[in-house]
């Protein structure tokens, strides 16, 4: 299925160059954010206290947000649970005078305060503290998840295509990877689990355009014997692009809609998709491409001689030395 057909192949490779060079600028001021900045961590990496709460009727999120607010929070988290009538907060650790924590009984007897003061019938459920350690682990089984995710990819890149291609395929995944958390240090958004899960959606969503192009440079190298490399690549990117546009155009008006109307609980999550997958598009042309076309990858690295070179009967025929 196509939208529209480009006749004439556009130049990518002709601009490689510039735009990587770009690339390559964006990525060191997003590690220059991580490092100077840092990420803003939610309370489930750095801990704080976990109120369940039951209203009589459907829960007014956004009232119950200014009410917490009003108290001198300002990361919380505050969604549906269950049900329309079921809330969970989530309250990041404070500290009271004495630079000593405050418990979490102290912290949810305030909230509880202030969210029946006006005549509100709420019932607090349950209410436990989520310790700093556990946020720890949390952080160190996320890395390892987002390890594993690389290490995968490179090893189906190698055996799928060839090693300059898992090279050049995994090059562009970490760069996506880091342009999303460079963003969320520049400006301090909050980093969460949902936060994550986006950012492995996007090295996921991202090595599949790439194997999409990959796939088509591989199909040129054996229908178009006499193009250069960089023509190969120019043409195998430009014959997908209304691909590109049906794939990501359909999965960005889905994450614009969590974006718009998905409230506070989905804002991020869908945030970091928009990210990753604008910048996906990118790294998979101007990125992935352009290095493995650096790297020397040609026809021989992906085709497999299975022809004796001395065989004059097969040297007429146009796919001599192609396997199929």
């Amino acid at each position: 299925m196509e939208f529209f057909r480009i006749r004439k192949d556009i130049p990518f490779m002709r601009h490689a160059l510039i735009l990587n060079a770009f690339s390559f600028i964006s990525f060191l001021a997003a590690v220059f954010f991580l490092w100077q900045n840092g990420l803003h961590l939610s309370i489930e990496f750095t801990g704080g206290t976990v109120m369940e709460v039951s209203y009589q009727q459907t829960a007014p999120l956004e009232s119950i947000r200014k009410k917490v607010e009003k108290l001198g929070y300002t990361d919380t988290q505050i969604q549906n649970f269950g049900s329309s009538r079921d809330i969970i907060i989530r309250l990041p650790l404070q500290k009271d005078a004495e630079g000593k924590n405050i418990s979490s009984a102290d912290q949810s007897s305030v909230v509880m305060k202030a969210l029946v003061e006006d005549g509100t019938q709420a019932k607090l459920q349950r209410v436990e503290f989520v310790g700093p350690q556990v946020g720890k682990e949390l952080a160190i089984d996320g890395l390892k998840a987002l390890v594993f995710v690389v290490i995968g990819i490179m090893i189906y890149l190698s055996f799928r295509f060839e090693w300059k291609f898992a090279i050049a395929g995994i090059i562009a995944n970490l760069h996506d990877v880091v342009i999303i958390l460079g963003f969320f240090a520049f400006f301090q958004w909050e980093f969460s689990l949902s936060v994550l899960a986006a950012v492995l959606a996007v090295l996921g969503y991202s090595v599949n355009e790439s194997v999409v192009i990959f796939d088509r440079i591989r199909e040129n190298f054996r229908k178009y014997r006499k193009m250069t490399t960089p023509e190969v690549i120019d043409n195998a990117i430009t014959s997908t692009i209304s691909r590109t546009v049906i794939t990501h155009g359909s999965t960005q008006m889905m994450v614009l809609a969590m974006l718009l109307f998905g409230g506070p609980t989905l804002f991020y999550f869908a945030l970091a998709l928009t990210i990753g997958i604008l910048f996906g598009i990118y790294s998979s042309v101007f990125v992935a491409a352009a290095i493995a076309m650096w790297l020397g990858i040609k026809r021989e690295d992906l085709i497999k001689n299975d022809k004796k070179p001395d065989d004059p009967t097969r040297k007429d025929d146009p796919n001599y030395g192609a396997t199929v």
